[in-house]
């Protein structure tokens, strides 16, 4: 006679969420910034090598979570893909398959190139998807864009840190040419809407962040391309700082809004710049560069060790996999 509470798994299950990828991105960026605190400061290896783990079960349990949703709830996720804002989530999926293949490198080569292959292949899809969405026949409203979109472009510039080492060198160009491309231009809008429009909602706030990433992940991705340091990777290195102390001067308002899984986006921008600074102190030599990288993975693990307690409150207090208000 009444279903609403008879079987709650079929409800939670539909309005499991693309943001859950963001989850995936930030335990394997911790993974990836220890693994290069522990080259830099010759720590013994450990602590990383079972942050990948985790970080691949979990990405194990929300893939299949969304494929269930998939299969059972195609409408749910059709919806999730013509939602104006949660559309540029969905590259969430195959950056969280370029950072595993990344993090896979020192462990299983051979699985590397497949989480790579894949994840590039989707990257590539759904980059085209995503644009083509945007400039379809839908109207977009300056309500709807948000750091957010940063992501699409932020998955192309990943693609180069792993595929470089396992010698797909001209394909990476293409990977990163578009990404470069779409992150300038898509600064250029994402400002235009911060400044002149009514500021983002609560739930996109921590979306901030993520204007961190792309030119952390891009100084990698090119040190991987060219070798050396010159004039560009020094231009994203520090544009990746500015946005960095931007960043550090919201954040205190940032964390005090209720919390939501879109949070998870304050994870893996602070895990790319901290990547980016050992990387730049391992190339250079200068030990300053060093201590910036050992002080924003001391931040990381704090945003992380937060992340992870208000998540699991929330998943306790039921407040996960609900319908938005």
């Amino acid at each position: 006679m009444s279903t609403s509470t008879a079987d709650p798994t079929p409800t939670r299950l539909e309005h499991f969420p693309i943001t859950f990828f963001a989850v995936v991105m930030g335990l394997t960026g911790l993974s990836l910034a220890v693994h290069a605190a522990e080259q830099a400061f010759g720590w013994p290896l450990g602590i990383s090598e079972k942050l990948y783990y985790i970080a691949f079960g979990i990405f194990g349990l929300i893939t299949l979570g969304f494929l269930l949703k998939l299969v059972r709830y195609p409408g749910a996720v059709a919806a999730e893909w013509n939602h104006p804002v949660k559309l540029a989530f969905f590259p969430a999926i195959s950056i969280s398959l370029l950072l595993l293949a990344t993090a896979s490198l020192g462990h299983a080569p051979l699985l590397a190139e497949e989480l790579w292959a894949l994840g590039a292949a989707l990257q590539a899809v759904l980059t085209i998807a995503v644009v083509t969405g945007w400039i379809g026949s839908r109207a977009f409203q300056h309500g709807h864009l948000s750091p957010a979109w940063f992501i699409p472009a932020v998955g192309n510039v990943i693609v180069p840190v792993a595929g470089v080492p396992l010698g797909y060198v001209d394909l990476s160009w293409y990977f990163m040419s578009v990404g470069l491309v779409f992150w300038v231009v898509l600064l250029t809008l994402v400002f235009n809407r911060l400044v002149f429009h009514d500021p983002l909602p609560g739930r996109l706030q921590p979306t901030l962040v993520i204007l961190i990433a792309p030119p952390a992940v891009a100084y990698v991705a090119w040190i991987r391309l060219v070798g050396e340091i010159g004039p560009v990777p020094m231009i994203l290195l520090n544009t990746a700082y500015f946005f960095t102390l931007v960043v550090a001067v919201q954040l205190p308002r940032i964390i005090r809004l209720p919390f939501a899984l879109s949070f998870w986006a304050l994870s893996f921008p602070f895990a790319a710049v901290t990547i980016a600074s050992f990387a730049h102190a391992n190339l250079t030599g200068q030990q300053g560069y060093k201590l910036i990288g050992a002080g924003l993975l001391a931040v990381l693990v704090v945003i992380i060790g937060a992340l992870v307690l208000r998540t699991v409150r929330a998943m306790v207090a039921g407040q996960i996999c609900q319908p938005e208000g």
